[in-house]
Order: C-alpha cells, then structure tokens, then sequence
C-alpha cells in the first residue's frame, strides 16, 4: 500500500481550533466530483486489532481533510481534521486517542472494538473547488474464545418411533452461527428433523434407528470454528407381547411344570409373573409347585423396561 508519511504532533482540541475548522465547511461547498476512495486494510478484522483507512485519489494542493464516524458529517460525529499549510491535527468529539491520521489523509485506529465498526467519512477541503467527500467502511469480528461447545439433550434414551428429542448447542455465543452434523455430514432432508430459528436447536419427531446420530454441532463466525464432541441417542425399542411356553400340554398328578415367557430379545427387558393377579416372582421361567386334580390356576407373564 506505499510508506505512509509520519503523522504530525496531535494537538488537544480548542474552540478556536473548531470554529476554524467550522469556517472551513462553509467556505468551499462545491459539488463532489472527483473520484476519491476508501480502503479499509482490512476489510474485516477481529476485535483488538488495528484498522488503516487508505485513502485513493487524493487531488492535489489541498486544504485539509476532516474525518467523521458513520455518514453525517457534522460537529456530533467529526473525530479529527488534519490543516495541510500547518500540520496542524484538531481532534473532535469522536476522537479516542486511538485515531492517528497521516499527510496522505488516511486514518489509523488501533485497538478497535465493535463500536468501531461500520462506516467513516472522509471530506476534503481544496480551495476554490468546494468540499469533496468519500466513504469507507469496515467490520469487527469477535473471535471464538468460548470454550468447545456440547450438546444438551431433553432425552438420551427415547423410544423408537414414538418420542420427540429437542438437542441444544451449549453456550449460547453472540454473533455467531451454528451448523449441525450428523454421522460427520450435513443434516439429511427428513421432516423428522427441524432446526430453530437460531439453528443452535434441532428437534428429532419420532427418533428411529436412521436419526439416532451420531450429531455434532457447531459454532462459528468468519474467523474461527468450534465443533462439539458428538453424541448418540440410544433407542429404547418396543416390545412385542409375550407368549407362555410349556414343555407338554398334559401333566400327571405330582409332576412340577415349568412355564417360559417368551419374547423378543431385548437386552432391557424384564420378565415377572402374576398367578390369580398376585405377584409371584421376576423370573423368566417360572415352576409350578406339584400339581393335583384339582389344581387351576391363572398365569400370566408379562416384560416392561
């Protein structure tokens, strides 16, 4: 961009110095017709850093150059003017200390903050041409220094099919978006699955097998990215009814049945026992004390988790 000239000594704002530099304004109001620019290095840049607003097509034998924050350019937003015959540098209301313009009239500001950011105007005061004025604008973006993000879950283990799981990027960072993973890649089109207006929530209707994860979310802004760890819900599969099994359909009189209740395998299943609708025992075979003519009993088998 070219070796800038040394600034002058900044001198501390006056009521002369701003009525001159009101007299200025008023003298030379010609239309704006030379194609003067402004180039912030860099365009975005994070918090902390320092921002050169590089002025292009400066004309020649000049005046001197007013600054102000924003695109009103009056006495409430003027930051600092530079007067070319003296050197002389009248700082204004917005000026911080972290300004330091140069002879080429391009503007320095150090440190930035997101106050910072958003447009400056530049006018240029040439004598017997009027005022001329340009436009430059930067962005300041936070950096990511929030610990990596995890996933809250409203349930680990739902039931296959049949229960909504809401999954929520935690901490909650401004100024930043959230992107979602599952199995490493970009969320599948499914109408199980629906983000909010964020995106830092996903909403699983009816969880099965296909969307059970793993899921990943991330946090990002134009500078930084930070992924979670992923996380996997374990489905709670339904269980189909029981059936009682028997070794034989006719036992003699001293005999000791055995009955089984039978099912699906589940690893979480549990098996127990009601005889007349009393509970006898959690077992998934079951013996029958012996047995007499006149014995009659109702079993009944049944498996939850």
């Amino acid at each position: 961009m070219g070796l800038l000239s040394a600034p002058p000594c900044t001198q501390r704002i006056t009521w002369k110095g701003l009525l001159l530099t009101a007299s200025l304004l008023h003298i030379w109001n010609a239309p704006t017709t030379a194609q003067v620019t402004i180039e912030a290095h860099p365009p975005k840049l994070s918090e902390g850093k320092d921002v050169l607003l590089l002025v292009h097509n400066l004309p020649k034998n000049l005046a001197g150059y007013i600054w102000y924050k924003g695109q009103m350019t009056d006495l409430q937003h003027y930051i600092t003017s530079y007067l070319v015959h003296n050197h002389k540098i009248i700082p204004g209301p917005e000026y911080t200390g972290r300004e330091t313009v140069y002879s080429n009239a391009s503007l320095l500001i150090e440190d930035v903050t997101r106050e910072d950011a958003g447009s400056y105007t530049l006018q240029i005061i040439k004598p017997g041409d009027g005022i001329r004025g340009a436009t430059g604008h930067f962005t300041v973006t936070l950096y990511l220094d929030a610990p990596k993000p995890s996933i809250s879950s409203s349930n680990l283990n739902p039931r296959e099919a049949m229960e909504a799981v809401t999954l929520t990027c935690d901490s909650e960072t401004p100024d930043a978006s959230y992107l979602w993973w599952m199995n490493g890649q970009s969320l599948p089109m499914t109408y199980r699955l629906k983000l909010s207006k964020t995106n830092r929530t996903l909403i699983l209707f009816g969880v099965t097998k296909d969307i059970a994860g793993p899921y990943e979310c991330e946090i990002r802004n134009a500078v930084s990215a930070s992924r979670s760890d992923p996380v996997t819900l374990n489905l709670l599969h339904g269980l189909d009814a029981p059936t009682i099994s028997s070794s034989y359909i006719y036992y003699h009189t001293g005999e000791v049945p055995k009955l089984s209740c039978l099912t699906d395998f589940h690893p979480l299943a549990e098996h127990s026992w009601l005889i007349d609708g009393k509970f006898q025992q959690s077992a998934q075979v079951f013996f029958i004390p012996q047995i007499t003519k006149t014995y009659s009993r109702v079993y009944v088998c049944f498996i939850h988790n």
